[in-house]
C-alpha cells in the first residue's frame, strides 16, 4: 500500500492552496483564510509567512474596519511577480506582462500581417517581451511565460497542428518562442478559447458556474469548454473545435477541407457574404454589418438574422450534449450575438432540450478582448501555483 502523504506534500499542498486563493481572489484576511482553508490560526500564520519569504505575498493591515479588537492581517498577492502573456490573432499581435493577482502592468499591440509563418510572427513577440522586461522594476521576479493561439495546439510542445486561417500547417511556434526569447523560466502554449474559458471561469462572467461554454469568433470559431470545474481539452490537447462541427453537408467549402462547417455559417466571411459586404477584415468587418442594422439597414438586418439563426443553431447542439450553466460569446461572436439575441433564443426554444436550457445564461465576457491574454498568463503560472517554493 502506499504511503499517506508526508507532512512536507501537505504543507506544499496548503501553500499552494493558499497562493491560488489570493491570486484568484485578491486580498484575503488571515482569519478569512482560516475558515476557506479549513485550517488553524498558526498554520495560517506559518504558511503566509513562507510566502512573504518567498516575495510571492505581502502583508499589511486592513483598511479601517470600525470593529473593536486587533484587527487580522490581510495577504496580498505580491505583483512583482509576474509572467508575459502573448497572443496571436488572426491580423494582429499582442503582449502583455501580468502580475502574480492577475493585473495587466504593462502591454504592447501590433498588426500581423495575415501569411506570415510562426517563425516570422515569434520575433514580433519577442521584440515586444523585450521591451517590456527591459522597463520591468529591478525587484521583480520572472516566472514564466504563456502563448494564445487560434487553432489546434498540441499540448506537449506547443506545435500548432493547424490553424487554416493562418494559413499554419505543424508551426512549431513553442520551439521557436522559446529559442527567440532565451530565457531560463518555461513558455507555454495553449488555444486561445481554452485560455479565454479559464479566464472568464477563474476571474470573470463565469466565477460561479462550474459548466461553461465560451465560444470565439473572427474568420474561424473555436471554444473553450469547461465541464465539472474541468477544462476539455481532448487526448493532444485538441479538443473544442466546435467551429469545424458539421451543420450543414451543402454548404460552403471550409479551410479545413470539409463543407458546410458551422464557422462557414457565422464566420467572419459568412456575415459579410450574406451582407454582400465582402473584401473587409477583422473587427471592422463585423462592424461594417452590425452597425449599419442597427441604424435599420434591410440587407444588414437579414444577415445578422440568418447568421444568427446559425448561430443558435450551433449553440442548442452544444446545449444538448454539454448541459452548460452558461455560454460566452467572446471575439466578433460577441457583437453578432449582441445584434442577433432573439434569433439565437429563438433556435435554443426550438432545438434545445428543455431541461437542458431552463437554467442557461447567454452572456458575453467580463474580461472583454484582455481574456486571452489573461489566461496565457494564468497558464504561465501555473507551475508557482502548484508548488510555490520550488519555482518562486
Amino acid at each position: 500500500m502506499r504511503a499517506g502523504p508526508s507532512q512536507e506534500e501537505i504543507r506544499r499542498h496548503n501553500l499552494g492552496a493558499l497562493l491560488r486563493h489570493v491570486h484568484l481572489r485578491g486580498a484575503t484576511s488571515r482569519a478569512e483564510l482560516t475558515t476557506i482553508l479549513g485550517l488553524n490560526r498558526s498554520t495560517i500564520g506559518a504558511l503566509t509567512a513562507d510566502l512573504v519569504t518567498a516575495g510571492l505575498v505581502v502583508e499589511g493591515a486592513p483598511r479601517e474596519t470600525g470593529r473593536a479588537g486587533r484587527p487580522s492581517l490581510v495577504v496580498r498577492p505580491n505583483s512583482r511577480v509576474y509572467a508575459f502573456a502573448l497572443s496571436v490573432e488572426v491580423d494582429r499581435v499582442r503582449a502583455a506582462r501580468v502580475g502574480l493577482g492577475g493585473a495587466v502592468l504593462d502591454r504592447r499591440e501590433a498588426a500581423r500581417p495575415r501569411g506570415l509563418t510562426a517563425g516570422e510572427t515569434a520575433p514580433l513577440l519577442a521584440g515586444f517581451v523585450k521591451e517590456m522586461h527591459d522597463a520591468v522594476p529591478t525587484a521583480a521576479v520572472y516566472v514564466g511565460g504563456g502563448v494564445a493561439v487560434s487553432g489546434m495546439v498540441r499540448r506537449e510542445d506547443g506545435m500548432v497542428r493547424l490553424s487554416p486561417h493562418k494559413g499554419w500547417l505543424d508551426e512549431p511556434l513553442g520551439e521557436v518562442l522559446r529559442a527567440e526569447l532565451g530565457r531560463d523560466r518555461p513558455v507555454a502554449v495553449g488555444n486561445a478559447a481554452d485560455l479565454s474559458a479559464l479566464a472568464e471561469h477563474t476571474r470573470g462572467v463565469a466565477v460561479d458556474c462550474e459548466n461553461v461554454i465560451f465560444l470565439t469568433g473572427d474568420v474561424g470559431i473555436g471554444a473553450g469548454i469547461i465541464a465539472g470545474n474541468r477544462l476539455i481539452s481532448g487526448h493532444g490537447g485538441y479538443g473544442g473545435e466546435v467551429g469545424h462541427m458539421v451543420v450543414n453537408p451543402g454548404g460552403q467549402p471550409c479551410g479545413c477541407g470539409s463543407r458546410g462547417c458551422w464557422e462557414t455559417e457565422i464566420g467572419e466571411h459568412a456575415l459579410l457574404r450574406a451582407a454582400a459586404r465582402e473584401g473587409l477584415t477583422g473587427q471592422d468587418a463585423v462592424f461594417a454589418v452590425v452597425d449599419p442594422a442597427a441604424r435599420g439597414d434591410a440587407g444588414a438586418q437579414s444577415a445578422v438574422r440568418k447568421v444568427g439563426d446559425w448561430l443558435g443553431f450551433g449553440v442548442a447542439n452544444l446545449v444538448n450534449i454539454f448541459n452548460p450553466e452558461m455560454v460566452i460569446f467572446g471575439g466578433t461572436l460577441r457583437d453578432v450575438y449582441l445584434a442577433s439575441a432573439a434569433q439565437v433564443r429563438s433556435r435554443l426554444n426550438a432545438m434545445a432540450l428543455p431541461a437542458c436550457r431552463e437554467h442557461l445564461r447567454l452572456r458575453t465576457p467580463k474580461l472583454g478582448e484582455d481574456a486571452a491574454l489573461i489566461g496565457a498568463a494564468e497558464l504561465a503560472f501555473q507551475q508557482v501555483l502548484a508548488d510555490p517554493l520550488d519555482a518562486a
